[in-house]
This record gives structure tokens, C-alpha cells and sequence, in this order.
């Protein structure tokens, strides 16, 4: 405490010694310093002082201006206003000399006596707005005008007073640190500003100080940087902090000013808490018929960390050799969900006991683990009524195709696996058994053939028979029936295909006229294998043969080369084909050969009779053509001698019976007897004409119907014409 009170005296000792220093350098030292400044002009010196005016002037080498930066104290604030200096000239009389200033604040703040030359404040200054004056010195003979020196500039200063505290700008501040972090780990550098004069005096020197928030953090009084001071600062017990910086100026003694700021400190979450169940042992009913991935149960690790340092996975890690239960994690709420990954039976197992797991997903080195917990989970197996349960999941079946009706084709069976053990009954799904081909025993389970079945149609059929409890017909079990129908040789060969063979004129002796192969409907295990030959009666027949390839087929070979068109165009070849079946099955298919004429080189060129008899040159085609011409020149003919005979028939009928009176009105008045163009009896007697042509009398009536000169010949020609050019089509056809 001595010592506190000793620290008080002595700063309010400095204090009043700054003062005091202050107020005599604003007056005492301005002349001086003046001087030591003193520039060279003319014959003549004005003075500029801030001395009373009974002062005794030092001596100066050269009379002329002698100028100095004057001072004034800001925040000046007394009754009249505060000399800053004197101008002073001794080159004329000072009755005679006047003094004026021109330049900042030149007659607003600063005003001039213009006999005396002193220079006062008007106004009250502040450093912190503007810190000096620029002024002009200006020195005239009060009679004539005349200017007595030069003018010169100079500066007026405002000297800073201690009047601003310090700011800290960009506060509050908010910060965040690890918790469990060493002490002085660094926190946060607060930063305050003060307006005075940093090179004048200690008002601007800056000393930091923590108010609040200790005994957790300090604060470097030179850098203000906030640091930890309490070793195992723990976020799970407090998790944010409000710390007061104080900054002082006067370098922190006493009569400085001071500002505050809040720094709002947060301590950051770090993993050193492990997962804790919130109890030791769980206990689930779970029924038997649970489904697999549904969930059986929940437990729940709890950690004191928050975000990726509070979050664990699940496992089993006892009590679960066979892979029955999983435990996944889920993600928003953190439980562990308890899975079947198989099916339960009360009847073969009815408790487990498990050994759960729980372990953080990160983990902290500066922590030491381990960051995992355990629980015990009981699970007890809750009896269900189960449907029955097929000795096999399919069934694969064999019958024989045309095997007869009601033959026993195999049994399923099923079981009830429940404790009561009811008995089961069987049914066929008739979806998947349109036709009904078959059948099934409802006590026994025994398939049996309902229909015929031919392996050619349908080789396979899938069925499903159902299992249904006789105490609870809600419990169903399907099976999938595959019934492969086996086959017999139930089916001759035949050929390939229909074959038609062709045959030159020209061909060789043993020459092949065709391949023959066949096929069979039939599958036998063994394979195919064909028997071809010829009819009984054909054996010795003289013009073909057959040889006999070793690969299924056979060849058709000619015996002699004298074949002829003309003689017999076709050839019928009867061929029994055997297959290898137990019984063998055969069937005669006829080969049809037709003979042919062939050029040199073996190539089939016609192979109808008619070809044979045609014109070198002329297809059957152009045949057709010439045919279809000349019919149409018959035509022609008979419809022109039809015509000669209608033109020499009388035109005029003179049948005795159709002799009628005509009578005829008209209004022009006739000619007489002698006037014979009136009109014509003859038109009268027949007004519709000659097949309804009227005759002309200025026109012989022999020249009337007969055609025109060329007209038949024109018809022949154009005939002719189109003639050859069918002709030529039908030919290059």
C-alpha cells in the first residue's frame, strides 16, 4: 500500500511538471527559438517574439525579418484572448510602422495589433482538426503604404494537449479457441487508436489492462494480445466468455484517459469426451417373423462432444457367431438400429445375448482414449405362427411324352415348423396351369397327369403349388414345380426340304443330281442317325442311284446320259429315310427330277418341252406375241368384210309390208311439183339413217359408207409395227 501511494505522488508530481513545462515553453522559448532561425534580408529586422514588451532583445548580426514557428495551446478557454507573438521591424519608427497578416484563419482565429504587431487567438483550437496555420507577415509605413519588408510566411503550431481517449474502432470482437489449449495460446490482438500527438508528450502512449475476465485470460499491455492464462479450460463446463480490455493512455499513469472494449471469447469443441451408453444392458422381445433389414431394437451412446467429435459407429462384437443380427448407425439421431440379417426360429434358438460397441468416429491426439463404450443387449426370440415350409425350394420333375393319364409323376412335400404342427394341404396355382395337364393329391402332395403331353409342343412346364396350414389358411407357402417332359421316338424323318432336282440332257454317268438330308422332331439322347434307300420296287431302277455321304445325306447320281425331254421330262425318285429310334420310325418322301437343256458348261438353260420346238431365237415370250398379232389381224379382216357387206345393201327398203304413209308438218310454204329439194322421200321412209348416219344427196350414195382410201392399210401397218416390237421385248425379255 506504501508503495501504491508513493506511485499516486509521483505521478501527480510529473503531472504538474508537464504543465508547467508546457506553459513556459509557449511564452519564454519562442524568442529564442526565433533566433536560432533568423533569415537574411535587407538592412532591416522585424522581430517576431512572444515576449512582454519590457523584455530585453538578444543582439542578431544583420538587421531583417527574424520569423520563428509560434505556438499555441489547444483548447484554450480563458476570459481574453491568448497572445502566440510579436512581430516586431526596427527599419523606420514604430509610431509609423503597420502590421497586418494574410493567410489561414487571418483575421477569424488569429488577429494582429497593427501598431504593436501582437498576435493573438480568437478562438478556441483543437489539434485534432487541424494541427498548424500557414500565415503571411506583412510590414507597411502607416503614412505613405509603402511596404517596409518583404512579405514572408510562417507557422503558427497547436501544441496538443492530453483532451482524446482512446478508441478501440472495430470493437466488440468475438474470438474462438480450443478448449484444453496450453496457457498463452494466443486469443485475439485488440487494437486502439488515440487522436493526440503521438510524438508530443505521453498523451498518445497507449497501456493495456484487462478488467474483466480474468482469472481465464491476459492481456500484453504493450500489444494487446489476448492470451490464455488457466491451464484445462473445458467447453463441456463453460463454453463462453466475456473479457473487458481497458487501454490508457499518459502511458497508463494516473490523469491519462481511457476507452474499454468486450471481446466475446468462445471455446471451440475438441474430442476428449468418449461415447457413454446411457445404460449397461437393453433388453428386446423381437418376434420370429420379423423381416429381414426391419428394425428389432435402438440404443443410444451419448457424448459430451458436439458436430463430427459426438458422432460413433455401432458394432457387434460378442454373441453373434452366425451373422444373424447387424447394427447400423443412424446418421440424425445417433442410435444404433438392431437389423435381422437372417431369419429367426423360435424353434431352434430362442435368446441371444449380444455385445454392442460404441466408438467415436474421430478421434483427438492431445486426448487420451479410449474413445469407445460398451452395453450388453439381450434379445429374446417371441414364437410366430409360420407358414409351412417346403422340403426344397424347386422341384425338378421327369415324364415321359404320351405317358397316360393319372401316371404319378413325383411328390412335394411340406412341413408346418411351428410347435403345433398342423397339418397341410397341397394345391396347383391354376395361373401357372391354364390347361390343366395336371394334377396334385391335396393330402400328399402327389403330381399326377391330367392331359398328354407331346415334348414337340411344349418340353417344359412350370408350376406352382402352394402349402396351406388347415388350422390358419392364411399361412401359404408357394414352390415352383419344373417338369421336363422326356422324350420317345414318336416321330419319322423326313426331309429337309422339298427338293427339286434338275437334270442335263448332256450330263456324265455317275454325275450328282442332288444332296439330300433330314430331319426328325425327335431329340434321343444318343443323337441322329439317318438310313436312306430306295423303295423296294425301285431297286433296280436304270436311270438313278443313291450314295450314301456318312454325314446324314445322301447323294442322287445318274446312271446314263441319254436323258431326253423329249422323251420324258420328269422323274419321280421314291427315298425311305430310318432314323435310330427304339422303334424306328421312317417315312417315303418322292424327289422330283426334271430334265433339262444345259449349255456347255453345265448350266440349266430351259427345262419345258415347248422350249425345245421353238424357233432359234425366239422365247416362248415372243411366241405369245406373234400369236396375239395375228388373232388381231384376223379380227380386223372380219370386221372389214363385215363392213363391204352392209355397203351394198339397198338403202331405201322396199318391202311391200313396211310401205306406211308419212305425213310430215311444217310451216314454210313448198315449191310444187317441181321443186325436188324440199325434201327426201327416202329420209322420210327412214329418219334414223343407215346405223344412224343420215344420207347426203349432194353425195353418191355408193360413196357414202365406204372408207376412206389407205384406212385398212394404215391398221395393217400399225399392227405389224406393234407386232415386232412385241416381238423384240418378248425376245430380250
Amino acid at each position: 500500500m506504501p508503495k501504491r501511494s508513493e506511485e499516486m505522488l509521483m505521478d501527480l508530481w510529473l503531472s504538474l511538471l508537464l504543465v508547467w513545462i508546457t506553459c513556459v515553453l509557449s511564452v519564454s522559448m519562442t524568442p529564442i527559438i526565433g533566433q536560432s532561425k533568423s533569415t537574411q534580408t535587407g538592412g532591416s529586422a522585424v522581430v517576431a517574439s512572444g515576449v512582454g514588451e519590457g523584455q530585453r532583445l538578444l543582439s542578431r548580426a544583420k538587421r531583417g525579418w527574424v520569423w520563428n514557428q509560434m505556438f499555441v495551446l489547444e483548447e484554450f478557454s480563458g476570459p481574453d484572448p491568448i497572445l502566440v507573438g510579436r512581430l516586431h521591424t526596427d527599419k523606420v519608427d514604430n509610431d509609423t510602422a503597420r502590421y497586418s497578416l494574410a493567410g489561414e484563419g487571418a483575421g477569424t482565429i488569429f488577429a494582429i495589433n497593427e501598431k504593436t504587431g501582437d498576435i493573438h487567438a480568437m478562438k478556441r483550437l483543437d489539434r485534432e482538426e487541424k494541427a498548424e496555420y500557414t500565415l503571411t507577415a506583412k510590414v507597411t509605413n502607416g503614412i505613405t503604404g509603402q511596404l517596409l519588408e518583404p512579405m514572408t510566411e510562417f507557422i503558427i503550431k497547436v501544441q496538443d494537449i492530453n483532451d482524446n481517449a482512446p478508441k478501440f474502432t472495430e470493437g466488440p470482437y468475438h474470438a474462438a479457441v480450443e478448449e484444453m489449449s496450453a496457457v498463452g495460446t494466443s486469443v485475439i490482438t485488440v487494437t486502439a487508436t488515440d487522436a493526440d500527438d503521438p510524438v508530443y508528450g505521453n498523451s498518445a502512449k497507449l497501456v493495456y489492462s484487462i478488467l474483466e475476465g480474468q482469472p481465464y485470460f491476459s492481456v500484453d499491455p504493450n500489444s494487446a494480445t489476448i492470451r490464455i492464462a488457466l491451464h484445462g479450460m473445458d467447453r463441456e463446463m463453460r463454453e463462453d466468455y466475456q473479457v473487458v480490455i481497458q487501454a490508457k493512455d499518459m502511458g497508463g499513469h494516473m490523469g491519462g484517459l481511457s476507452g474499454t472494449t468486450t471481446v466475446s471469447i468462445t471455446l471451440q469443441d475438441i474430442n476428449d469426451n468418449p461415447p457413454k451408453f446411457s445404460k449397461s444392458l437393453y433388453e428386446f422381445v423381437i418376434p420370429e417373423d420379423l423381416p429381414l433389414g426391419k428394425e428389432g431394437g435402438k440404443v443410444k451412446a451419448n457424448d459430451r462432444d458436439i458436430g463430427e467429435n459426438a458422432k460413433s459407429t455401432y458394432s457387434i462384437i460378442e454373441g453373434d457367431d452366425q451373422g444373424v443380427f447387424e447394427i447400423i448407425t443412424n446418421a440424425t439421431t445417433q442410435e444404433g438400429i438392431l437389423q435381422l440379417r437372417k431369419p429367426l426360429d423360435y424353434e431352434s434358438k430362442r435368446n441371444y445375448t449380444l455385445k454392442v460397441e460404441a466408438t467415436n468416429i474421430r478421434s483427438e491426439p492431445r486426448s487420451n482414449g479410449p474413445f469407445k463404450d460398451t452395453a450388453t443387449v439381450k434379445i429374446v426370440v417371441e414364437d410366430s405362427d409360420e407358414p409351412p415350409v417346403f422340403s426344397k425350394p424347386m422341384y425338378l420333375l421327369e415324364v415321359d411324352e404320351n405317358a397316360p393319364i393319372n401316371k404319378i409323376i413325383g411328390t412335394v412335400t411340406a412341413r408346418d415348423p411351428d410347435a403345433t404342427g398342423s397339418p397341410i394341404r397341397y394345391f396347383i396355382d391354376r395361373h401357372t396351369d391354364l390347361e390343366r395337364q395336371f394334377n396334385i393329391n391335396v393330402d400328399n402332395g402327389r403330381i399326377t397327369l391330367a392331359k398328354p403331353l407331346d415334348r414337340e409342343t411344349d418340353m417344359w412346364h412350370n408350376i406352382t403349388v402352394t402349402a396351406t396350414e388347415v388350422r390358419n389358411h392364411s399361412q401359404i407357402s408357394r414352390a415352383v414345380v419344373a417338369i421336363r417332359v422326356m422324350d420317345i421316338n414318336d416321330n419319322a424323318p423326313e426331309f429337309a426340304t422339298e427338293y427339286e432336282a434338275f437334270l442335263c440332257e448332256n450330263g456324265k454317268p455317275g454325275q450328282v443330281i442332288q444332296t439330300v438330308s433330314a430331319v426328325d422332331k425327335d431329340d434321343p439322347i444318343q443323337g441322329h442317325y439317318f438310313d436312306y434307300r430306295l423303295v423296294p420296287e425301285m431297286l433296280n431302277n436304270p436311270n438313278f442311284t443313291i450314295k450314301n455321304n456318312q454325314d446324314n445325306s445322301i447323294s442322287v447320281l445318274a446312271k446314263h446320259d441319254t436323258f431326253r425331254r423329249q422323251k420324258q421330262e420328269m422323274y419321280f425318285l421314291p427315298i425311305i429315310v430310318t432314323d435310330n429310334g427304339n422303334p424306328p420310325m421312317s417315312s417315303t418322301n418322292t424327289l422330283t427330277i426334271r430334265v433339262c437343256g444345259c449349255s456347255k458348261d453345265g448350266i440349266v438353260q430351259s427345262c419345258n418341252v415347248e422350249a425345245y420346238v421353238l424357233p432359234i431365237g425366239l422365247s416362248m415370250g415372243a411366241l405369245i406375241a406373234i400369236l396375239a398379232c395375228i388373232i388381231l389381224l384376223l379380227v380386223i379382216v372380219v370386221l372389214f368384210v363385215t363392213l363391204r357387206r352392209h355397203k351394198n345393201e339397198p338403202l331405201i327398203i322396199k318391202d311391200d309390208e313396211d310401205v306406211r304413209e308419212n305425213i310430215i308438218r311444217y310451216d314454210d310454204e313448198g315449191g310444187g311439183e317441181e321443186d325436188t329439194e324440199a325434201f327426201d322421200i327416202a329420209t322420210l321412209q327412214n329418219p334414223d339413217g343407215i346405223n344412224g348416219y343420215l344420207p347426203r344427196k349432194d353425195i353418191k350414195p355408193d360413196l357414202q359408207f365406204m372408207p376412206r382410201a389407205g384406212q385398212h392399210s394404215d391398221s395393217v401397218v400399225e399392227c405389224l409395227a406393234v407386232f415386232w416390237v412385241l416381238v423384240i421385248y418378248c425376245d430380250y425379255q
